[in-house]
């Protein structure tokens, strides 16, 4: 059994970027098929230049494909990346988000697996907080949210977060390899938890599984 994936992230400097990358990793490992994809840059070229990581980094992932509403439809999972802008995801995303209603209402984003990863320059610059906010478009969905949790050590060597991988510092070299193997779990985790769904849903959905579905409902009834 393959699960599909989709990695839809933004990233200003690179930091998100290389998260994504790992979480790809660690989905594929299990042998989802893995899209990566990067919304929509909103900033004006005056702003991307004013910051020489921006531009570097706009100009080095330019061929990567831009997400489409169609890898949502597609996918049977989501993780989705951003930086933390003020305790909230980037506009950048939140405005690819907000084009999803169609798919939502037609009851197409419903019962997905989904994870946040983040980046914030402080640790407690709203890393947390955006994981967070991230989560109330998720409820409306009717997603279902795979946080790390404290499931594996990982999690506390990249510092204990059990929303979603965060990367902190505005290190030129991007996160650190704890937190990149953290990014590894997180999506090797919801990939995971993707299949056993799957793998449940069609065992139900066999009608020898259904009649025995049925005799322990009516014996716990009784």
């Amino acid at each position: 059994m393959t699960v599909k994936v989709a990695v839809i992230h933004y990233s200003a400097t690179g930091t998100v970027h290389a998260l994504a990358q790992a979480v790809v990793d660690g989905a594929a490992s299990t042998g989802a098929e893995v899209r990566l994809r990067r919304v929509a840059e909103l900033a004006p070229d005056s702003a991307i230049d004013s910051n020489p990581r921006w531009r570097q980094h706009a100009d080095a992932t330019a061929s990567l494909e831009e997400a489409t509403l169609d890898d949502l439809a597609w996918a049977d999972a989501f993780a989705f990346g951003t930086p933390s802008r003020f305790g909230a995801p980037a506009a950048q995303l939140k405005q690819f988000i907000d084009t999803a209603s169609g798919l939502w209402e037609q009851g197409l984003l419903a019962d997905k697996p989904v994870t946040v990863f983040t980046a914030a320059f402080n640790r407690h610059g709203g890393s947390e907080a955006t994981i967070l906010s991230l989560s109330n478009v998720f409820y409306h969905w009717g997603a279902l949210i795979v946080p790390p949790g404290y499931t594996d050590p990982i999690v506390f060597a990249a510092g204990g977060n059990p929303y979603g991988t965060a990367s902190t510092g505005g290190s030129e070299d991007g996160p650190d390899s704890s937190t990149l193997a953290a990014a590894r779990y997180q999506g090797e985790r919801l990939a995971r938890t993707t299949l056993r769904l799957h793998a449940g849903t069609q065992a139900l959905a066999a009608p020898d599984a259904l009649d025995g579905v049925g005799a322990e409902l009516r014996a716990h009834s009784g």
